[in-house]
């Protein structure tokens, strides 16, 4: 059995850190092939090395001074391997790379890689791992793009069969030109690289136990979700989870592989798995998880007779084009429809493109709603459930929450609801508690056993009749 185990900048912080990730590695013998990102915060009034060489990047930029960066940085991987004991010249390799740096000769993205770097070569030594580069075997085009073919090939040809260590977050073109991926891409990183190695499960370890059904600030003890489907978490990570990198999916996802989201700190804690089963099972919640975000936009466009009128959609629509700017949804009635699009995309356009639409649609109306929060209860087992929608309504409505536009996906997994931003957090609350014994989510048997004690009372209501 092949686990991919790719461990997060939290998972990475220090020396303490380290020996926590190396009995995790010993206690599996198919933890053999690991991922590891920058190392992370230490506490929360900490910096990560990721950002603090994007720090060194912009002082070389700009001729000031970095002495004091690098010194910080440089400190944080020998302090590591001093505790460590580790043989590994971290300070010879990064004075070299600190002369480096200051002589602006790399690149930003090389610079900034070197952090996943260092990082990779203490933990091989400290895990008795070889160190495998990502340059070497995560191939990039030469416009920053992945390629995905000549990356298998790579790892097939060049992956050491026993195990490795390689560092997340960048590759290289074919001419040795470091690229990254997003910020967040070593989750990408280990994806790729259970993809290329086919392995049975990749995890996906940092510091929380998995995915919560709601966010904690604002729900109070949120139930832990255990277990998700790829287009759950879709759902769930573009509108706010932000456990895993969303983009971290696709490669796994495309191979059948399950990722397991588990926590460094408690181990011992089941953590979410990810998979593509999507099978019913009674002692799963309805929902499994409630979301969203702020700072949406919705553009309404109001024409008598529209739905006579063929191609005012598509008119609408092309403005938006025009502007670079991704719509969201498009609520529709008889007479009128909406565009809602994220607020930032719009902050430096939105009149201009409302003029470009009363030039070109024509309509007998136009208004923007900038005031938009957009929630979506997300879960596999609404799918087909009579009642679930009423439910989610009703708890809106008893809490005076009015709802300013709903869509849901074809595919039933999710209900969006867009309410004002001032009801926002007092929106999920009511939501949850909708699908909650106060403790837990309520289950698909808790569901159907609420049904069955409706039906008596629905008959005896009919013979009083």
């Amino acid at each position: 059995m092949i686990k991919i185990a790719k461990f997060g900048g939290s998972s990475v912080a220090d020396a303490e850190h380290f020996k926590k990730i190396r009995a995790i590695v010993e206690a599996d013998p198919a933890r053999r092939f690991v991922v590891v990102s920058a190392c992370g915060r230490r506490h929360s009034g900490d910096a990560k090395v990721t950002d603090l060489l994007y720090l060194v990047a912009a002082h070389v930029r700009y001729h000031v001074s970095c002495d004091d960066l690098l010194a910080d940085i440089g400190q944080r991987y020998f302090d590591i391997a001093d505790e460590l004991g580790l043989a590994y010249p971290i300070r010879d390799e990064f004075a070299a790379f600190a002369d480096t740096a200051r002589s602006g000769a790399y690149s930003t993205e090389e610079l900034v890689s070197r952090g996943e770097y260092f990082t990779a070569q203490l933990m091989a030594e400290y895990l008795g791992l070889p160190f495998l580069d990502a340059a070497d075997v995560v191939a990039f085009h030469h416009d920053g793009t992945l390629s995905m073919t000549r990356t298998e090939a790579l790892v097939q040809e060049r992956g050491i069969p026993g195990g490795f260590v390689m560092p997340g977050f960048y590759g290289a073109t074919r001419e040795g030109q470091i690229k990254l991926l997003d910020r967040g891409g070593g989750d990408i990183s280990g994806s790729i690289l259970a993809k290329c190695l086919g392995a049975d499960l990749y995890e996906n370890w940092t510091d929380v136990s998995g995915f919560l059904s709601a966010d904690p600030r604002v729900v109070a003890n949120p139930q832990p979700i255990s277990r998700v489907t790829y287009s759950e978490l879709r759902e769930l990570s573009y509108m706010g989870a932000s456990v895993l990198h969303e983009e971290a999916v696709f490669p796994v996802m495309e191979a059948g592989i399950p990722i397991a989201v588990k926590n460094t700190n408690r181990p011992e804690d089941p953590g979410t798995v990810i998979s593509d089963r999507e099978n019913y099972v009674a002692s799963e919640p309805i929902i499994t998880g409630v979301t969203g975000k702020k700072n949406f936009v919705a553009v309404h466009v109001l024409k008598d007779h529209m739905s006579n009128e063929v191609g005012i959609i598509r008119r609408t629509l092309s403005i938006f084009e025009r502007y670079h700017v991704s719509v969201e949804h498009i609520p529709s009635g008889i007479d009128s429809f909406a565009v809602v699009v994220q607020g930032d995309d719009v902050k430096d356009c939105i009149w201009s493109i409302v003029a470009d639409i009363k030039t070109e649609v024509a309509p007998d109306g136009i208004k923007v709603v900038d005031d938009l929060s957009l929630i979506s209860t997300v879960g596999r087992n609404m799918i087909g459930r009579p009642g679930v929608s009423g439910q989610l309504f009703a708890a809106l409505g008893n809490e005076g929450i009015s709802i300013r536009m709903i869509a849901q996906g074809s595919d039933e997994i999710n209900i969006i609801v867009g309410v004002h931003r001032d009801d926002f957090e007092h929106a999920i609350r009511a939501i949850y508690r909708a699908f909650s014994d106060g403790d837990h989510l309520l289950e698909l048997k808790d569901l159907k056993k609420a049904e069955e004690d409706a039906r008596p009372r629905v008959a005896d209501a009919d013979e009083k009749e």
